[in-house]
């Protein structure tokens, strides 16, 4: 039996066997849910038509289930985008827009998506990384956890974090976490987290499986593709060879119509990259990426195994979409479709189409709301979020027709502008973006720092910024004030006040 770091042994988490469910599919008739998170995923997966993308394991989930082709997130950034969809809220009304602040801080009271589970009867157990963590620093830590929202918390960490480091390459030598960093390990899959962690999932499902008396709430949080870009050399470097990664051409002609909120997010050690560290970046994300499909491919087996397939509900999201070069930015934190937008698959068997396609767009928001349903789990009353029941069961259903993302420029609001980000006000501001099924429109600071309007049915890279063309004067218009009034559905619900300076949630939304 193998031991984790850090002390914590499969021994150990055997001793605590009492607290696990003596369950599976529950006595009761509620299904159980597997929830499962990749870290800073874009769309580049095969069931998503990217052509390069080698994702066997994920594209047969999604065979299983329904693929949300138009999925948001509520801010591109891991910890407010994690706190937003574990909690039900947007950003705005769990006042959490940076990372390492919990919800326990600001809203103390609210009931998180797996404590609403857990409360009710659900075992709830994490794997991994569900609220934000620190990468690589907190892994094998509970990083910025929620305690309260589970019974059983594995952190295990491997090579990648405990002894590969010094061995990383970086742009920034010494830095990975917010930092384009890469590394094709010698080392095979079950010695890296995300093996371990597939590792310790099969160990709970398997305890899981033994009895159906409790129904379960399973999360696995995986870290990668997160940075650094850390996967065995062999195979997943060769599925990629250097020399045919592709790269983002005409950079500086796409740039010239957008307002400088738009591309706030890039980093100046980006900007001096060579062609080479280019296609090395690109080969070890894809790399990343088809390492942790194959963790997923292990956990998906394991549920398999168990005899769990008809009884459980999948999610599999990330937490944010992610850039590699488009609009010449990578990583996260922009309002483009490539960092607002996230993969989400949900197989219901019974309740949902197998192999069907959502085009509406939804938002993360929408999955606690639609997860207490078909569960049969009181929710709290102030979710904002659309059950998505309707279209698992008929994906051409239109849903509620949109969805909204936000981010900030120039600091969090309430505190100091960033000095080498001031707006013209003195301080920081909001951008928010509303995707319908053809447009995609971004407000910088209500406007005033710029807008944005894209036609996805003839611009689907968003390559030509329409918002100040006389044609689309109206369609701006409408856009403007449809975005208003979802903006307004982001705030907290009356007698809800998140612990951030209360200038700040003023409808209005104007900065303090």
């Amino acid at each position: 039996m193998r031991s984790h770091p850090f002390g914590c042994s499969l021994l150990l988490l055997v001793a605590v066997a009492a607290g696990l469910p003596q369950n599976a599919a529950a006595a009761d008739g509620r299904p159980n849910v597997l929830f499962i998170v990749s870290d800073d995923l874009n769309c580049f997966l095969g069931c998503y038509g990217e052509p390069r993308a080698q994702t066997p394991h994920i594209d047969r989930l999604a065979a299983r289930g329904v693929r949300f082709d138009r999925a948001y997130c509520g801010f591109p950034l891991c910890g407010p985008s994690r706190n937003s969809f574990l909690t039900g809220l947007y950003p705005n009304a769990t006042g959490i827009l940076a990372n390492g602040q919990i919800f326990r801080q600001t809203i103390p009271s609210q009931v998180s998506m797996p404590q609403a589970f857990r409360l009710e009867g659900y075992f709830a157990a994490r794997v991994g990384k569900l609220f934000h963590y620190n990468v690589p620093a907190s892994i094998g830590t509970n990083g910025h956890d929620d305690p309260g929202s589970w019974e059983l918390e594995i952190n295990p960490a491997g090579v990648d974090r405990l002894e590969e480091e010094p061995r990383i390459f970086s742009l920034e030598p010494g830095k990975f976490g917010g930092t384009l960093s890469w590394y094709a390990s010698p080392q095979p899959d079950r010695l890296h987290t995300d093996g371990l962690l597939a590792d310790d999932a099969a160990w709970v499902l398997e305890r899981c499986g033994r009895d159906k008396s409790r129904p379960f709430f399973l999360a696995v949080g995986f870290y990668r593709p997160h940075t650094p870009y850390v996967a065995p050399k062999d195979p997943y470097f060769g599925m990629y060879p250097e020399s045919e990664m592709p790269l983002v051409t005409d950079v500086a002609a796409d740039q010239q119509d957008l307002p400088p909120a738009a591309i706030g997010s890039r980093k100046p050690e980006q900007d001096i990259m060579t062609d080479d560290q280019r296609r090395q970046c690109l080969q070890a994300y894809y790399a990343s990426i088809s390492f942790m499909d194959a963790q997923v491919g292990r956990v998906i087996d394991a549920l398999d195994k168990q005899g769990l397939a008809d009884s459980t509900i999948i999610v599999f999201t990330s937490d944010h979409g992610y850039h590699m070069g488009e609009h010449g930015l990578y990583q996260k934190m922009s309002l483009f479709e490539e960092s607002a937008r996230v993969p989400l698959l949900i197989v219901a068997p019974g309740r949902a189409q197998p192999g069907s396609v959502a085009a509406a767009p939804v938002s993360q928001v929408d999955l606690f709301p639609t997860l207490a349903a078909l569960c049969g789990i009181k929710a709290p009353d102030n979710l904002p979020g659309q059950n998505l029941a309707g279209l698992l069961a008929d994906p051409s259903l239109p849903g509620r027709g949109w969805a909204v993302t936000q981010v900030t420029r120039g600091g969090i609001p309430g505190q100091r502008p960033r000095p080498e980000q001031p707006d013209k006000k003195g301080g920081p501001f909001f951008g928010y973006s509303l995707r319908t099924p053809r447009w995609r429109y971004t407000e910088w600071d209500e406007g005033r720092a710029g807008r944005e309007l894209y036609d996805h049915d003839a611009d689907p890279r968003e390559l030509t910024n329409l918002a100040t063309a006389p044609a689309h004067a109206a369609t701006v218009a409408s856009l403007s004030q449809q975005l208003s009034e979802a903006v307004k559905q982001t705030l907290p619900a009356s007698g809800m006040t998140p612990g951030i300076k209360p200038g700040v949630w003023s409808p209005d939304l104007t900065n303090p």
